[in-house]
């Protein structure tokens, strides 16, 4: 892309009558269900799961119409992915403004990614259906942006007993020494695809993984990853007015290599 040029500009596609189109000026419905995924020239990580999550949840929406044909959106919604660049396409259920529910693809150019992350704790949890990916993105996004005059890029969600849960927009595993700590199984939080699949590297190489119930405070000194689709791991640099973190050199490095290992091409587009 040259100086002058400009980045390419999001586009949103509506799956109408069985194929997608431009969705108009329409607004759109109140998001049920969402997941994005990031794309690098043509390869993808762990599609297959981002596909289960997504077809589950619209699944299980209330909202949910049998008319809908999610297999079939999905594989449009695939077939429509650039093959050049990066991007992080984003697929959606939204409530229908004239009708039933609508799924939709949003054609989004990937923001930048980054390596590491300032963490500040949330001084409240917004979240009203924490086990589905969409309806409550716009508020953990107001979340975020409400620890952003503190320095921070993320904010961590706690229970009411101060425990840690997940990110607003991220999953929050950390490291006691050679294992991998996660949030305790009861704690209600977003099944998250890349977190899921660090959790399976780890099986796979033998690294023992722990479910703690930790306060922030209880993590000083540790190693605190923040895990999503975009930005992969991205290790925490500091937590304000919370822990001091650590960093083992390389480790993180070491992960992210073994990430970007399993992408995969995506499906070739019929002929």
């Amino acid at each position: 892309m040259s100086p002058e040029s400009s980045p390419p500009r999001p586009v949103e596609l509506a799956w109408r009558g069985g194929v997608l189109e431009p969705a108009g000026e329409a607004g759109a419905g109140a998001l049920l269900v969402a997941d994005s995924w990031l794309v690098v020239d043509g390869t993808v990580r762990a599609l297959d799961v981002h596909r289960d999550r997504f077809v589950g949840s619209v699944g299980d929406a209330d909202d949910d119409d049998p008319g809908l044909d999610v297999a079939a959106f999905w594989d449009a919604a695939v077939e429509a992915l650039p093959r050049e660049g990066e991007w992080f396409p984003r697929v959606e259920l939204r409530a229908g403004t004239a009708g039933g529910p609508e799924l939709r693809l949003a054609l989004r150019p990937a923001p930048e990614q980054h390596r590491s992350v300032v963490l500040a704790t949330a001084d409240h949890d917004p979240r009203t259906r924490p086990l589905v990916k969409g309806p409550d993105l716009e508020a953990l996004g107001g979340l975020r942006r409400s620890v952003a005059p503190l320095g921070a890029d993320e904010a961590v969600i706690v229970d009411a007993d101060g425990l840690v849960v997940e990110g607003a927009w991220s999953s929050v595993l950390w490291w006691r020494g050679d294992a991998l700590c996660m949030p305790a199984e009861d704690l209600p939080r977003l099944p998250g695809v890349t977190a899921r699949t660090v959790l399976t590297l780890a099986a796979v190489l033998g690294v023992d993984v722990l479910h703690e119930r930790a306060t922030p405070a209880s993590l000083d000194g540790f190693e605190i990853w923040s895990l999503s689709a975009l930005h992969g791991v991205r290790i925490a640099t500091s937590w304000v007015d919370g822990p001091t973190t650590a960093e083992q050199p390389g480790r993180r490095a070491t992960w992210q290599r073994r990430l970007d290992a399993l992408r995969r091409p995506l499906p070739a587009p019929p002929a």
